[in-house]
């Protein structure tokens, strides 16, 4: 009994103590929870680690003749550990001062003894870290890297830091919208920057990072770090020489007919490459600028740009010839359920199908049309289709709309469709799907693919080509290309373009002109005025069309449209040796080595390698020079004066090193965006001077 009674108790023990155990767990629990100390809490945490990330560097992105267009230029977040293991106070009295002075001579927002102050403070609190900068640029991050006790790193100067990237656009407006913008959390990407984002934007790196009081995260010096692979450069096929002549000339007309927007586009023929682009609109301060890429995604009405699309159907099936005369009676006629009017008060009378292309006669194409197609439109229809414009042209920048062409008995369709699609209405499609098509015809009829990518490089070596894409070989027969070359010409010759047929080179074109919103009352509507053409009409070269939209005073297209062409074709012609330069000149100037502005002493050590006299008469007195040939393997050095210490001295075109020398005499600092000479910088030359501030020096090879 007495062995029974002795087991219940050990049970009855065991069990107390399961309880008691119990019990002091779920108090240690709530205790944590409701009542343990902050402060031990916070330190708990300082011992916290996680993974973070590390941005890679987005690639860069570059025009077709080498000019940096995008980058990404490196900023830095920078501060201090005040309370670092190793700076004792002993270190940090010793390096308060001269490290205060550093600071306030850097960053001037405060003083010296803001600083001196601020930092003591920071080191009593016991804080970990004291910021410094937001975006500090590279070129002052170095700086700062060599300041009294940051020098030492992470460990022995409590310094810290963290880069990132900031996106900038090297030449502002140029081309804008088609560069675009990249993706974000918050927004969408735009442009080549989104449709070439894998590419761009790189692998993620990765580090171990510490959670310090203040809940404030540091990397640990030496911890497992996994490298960032940067993105690749995207080399375009954009000219910025050309883009900035399409974009002066359209916004000069824009501004003259104050119209709502408009885009020029400038292709290469052969390959399709898209060399210029440029969108512009009216904003609500009165400036033109890059908001919406219409080129790619606008699909209006052509108008009479749609013309030599009937044309080439009517040719090919046979119904028409250029010799064929066609009844316009006095420029206004019913066809169908349509009145149909030329432009011309009278009309044209009894033209040839050759001239009624290049008056633009809405009577004489209507008739054509018409006639031939009212009882089979799905030919009409399919004709359209052969020439590749009812479908997008699948290029590599996004949000391309799809055209808009009526199928016959189907949706929309009435009886005045034949009629009005004849002429280039009841139907959508995009300035480029046209200039494309326009393309073609120059390019012996073969459709090629516009294109906006060159080539993919990383780190200056090309991964990746991107080669031309032919989408229809033979758009047409060679009998219908070769009469509708003709009929182009005559539209530039004799025609609604005759206003800019040059003495220098053959243009081909055709005008547009179109009404937008033309079902609505006369008091909304606007027009739409393009040309679009090539040239060399012999030997094509470039393709362009220009579409100006809502243009006040006039809005023919030869008037308004046309001239933007014949600005932008003038100056291509005038860049291009070949068109006019003897052989032998082109010889001579490209054995000639340029002679930049740059050190006296290292270019005369050049040209006397070179085996050129060097006339150094007139630059005894002075370090930096210019020259000019004078013949006979002589160069003629003339001085270069950077004496003006009140205005920021021009250094586009010479050597670095020269330049750097000249701006930190200035008491300058820079920062370098590129490699190779310089081509732009920022402030520009003549600005107000003030010792201390920085200028961006951009260069292109």
């Amino acid at each position: 009994m007495s062995s029974r009674r002795g087991i219940l108790i050990k049970y009855n023990l065991l069990y107390l103590v399961l309880i008691a155990i119990g019990v002091f767990f779920i108090c240690k629990i709530i205790y944590f929870q409701f009542f343990y100390d902050k402060e031990l809490i916070d330190n708990a945490l300082k011992t916290t680690k996680a993974y973070t990330s590390i941005e890679p560097r987005r690639g860069d992105i570059y025009s077709s003749d080498g000019k940096l267009l995008v980058t990404s230029i490196a900023y830095y977040e920078v501060g201090m550990d005040p309370n670092s293991d190793a700076i004792t106070q002993k270190i940090f009295d010793e390096n308060l001062d001269s490290l205060s002075l550093c600071l306030s001579q850097l960053l001037p927002d405060k003083t010296k003894q803001q600083y001196r102050s601020e930092l003591i403070k920071a080191r009593d609190s016991g804080s970990r870290y004291y910021r410094f900068s937001f975006n500090l640029s590279y070129t002052d991050f170095k700086k700062m890297s060599n300041f009294p006790l940051l020098r030492k790193g992470r460990l022995k100067g409590g310094f810290i830091y963290q880069k990132t990237y900031r996106r900038e656009n090297l030449f502002g407006e140029l081309a804008k919208r088609t560069l675009g913008t990249q993706p974000t959390d918050r927004a969408k990407g735009v442009g080549l920057e989104d449709s070439f984002n894998e590419e761009l934007e790189g692998v993620e790196g990765y580090t171990i990072n510490e959670r310090i009081a203040g809940n404030l995260w540091m990397p640990i010096e030496d911890a497992q770090y996994i490298e960032p692979k940067d993105g690749l450069d995207l080399i375009t096929t954009i000219n910025i020489e050309l883009q900035d002549i399409v974009e002066t000339a359209l916004i000069k007309q824009l501004t003259k007919y104050e119209a709502s927007f408009g885009t020029a586009v400038v292709m290469d023929v052969k390959t399709g490459k898209v060399l210029a682009i440029a969108n512009k609109e009216l904003n609500s301060n009165g400036e033109y600028v890059e908001k919406t890429n219409h080129a790619v995604a606008y699909a209006i009405d052509p108008g009479s740009t749609f013309k030599l699309v009937s044309a080439i159907i009517a040719l090919e099936d046979g119904y028409v010839t250029p010799d064929d005369i066609i009844d316009t009676g006095d420029g206004s006629e019913k066809i169908s359920y349509k009145t149909v009017k030329d432009t011309k008060k009278g009309g044209y009378g009894a033209i040839s199908f050759q001239r009624a292309i290049e008056v633009s006669s809405n009577v004489a194409i209507a008739k054509v049309v018409y006639e031939n197609y009212k009882l089979q439109p799905l030919k009409f229809y399919k004709g359209i289709e052969r020439l590749n414009l009812t479908e997008p042209l699948g290029v590599s920048i996004k949000g391309e709309t799809k055209p808009t062409v009526n199928i016959p008995y189907q949706g929309t369709w009435s009886g005045i469709s034949l009629v009005q699609m004849s002429m280039g209405y009841e139907l959508q499609i995009t300035p480029l799907q046209i200039l494309a098509f326009y393309n073609a015809i120059a390019n012996n009829g073969k459709f090629v693919k516009p294109l906006f990518a060159e080539a993919l490089a990383d780190k200056g070596k090309i991964v990746k080509y991107f080669e031309p894409e032919v989408l229809n070989e033979q758009i047409c027969s060679p009998k219908t290309l070769s009469q509708v070359q003709k009929m182009l010409v005559g539209v530039v010759e004799e025609g609604t373009a005759r206003n800019i047929k040059s003495e220098n080179y053959q243009i081909a074109g055709k005008t547009g002109t179109a009404q937008m919103n033309y079902g609505r009352d006369s008091l909304q509507r606007g027009y739409h005025a393009s040309f679009v053409g090539y040239f060399p009409a012999d030997n094509p070269e470039y393709s362009c069309i220009v579409s100006i939209y809502e243009p006040k005073n006039a809005y023919y297209g030869g008037s308004v449209s046309a001239p933007v062409f014949k600005e932008i074709a003038d100056k291509i012609y005038s860049l291009s040796p070949k068109y006019y330069k003897s052989s032998a000149e082109e010889e001579l100037a490209y054995s000639l080595p340029s002679v930049k502005k740059g050190c006296k002493q290292e270019t005369c050590n050049v040209f006397k390698w070179l085996n050129y006299e060097v006339d150094i008469k007139d630059v005894n007195q002075t370090k930096w020079i210019t020259g000019v040939y004078k013949g006979d393997d002589i160069v003629k050095l003339n001085p270069v004066s950077f004496s003006d210490n009140t205005k920021v001295p021009d250094v586009r075109n010479m050597g670095l090193k020269d330049a750097v020398v000249i701006l930190e005499d200035c008491g300058l600092s820079t920062q370098v965006v590129g490699r190779g000479r310089i081509y732009r910088q920022v402030p520009e030359a003549g600005s107000d001077l003030r010792k201390g501030d920085k200028i961006i020096l951009y260069l292109c090879e």
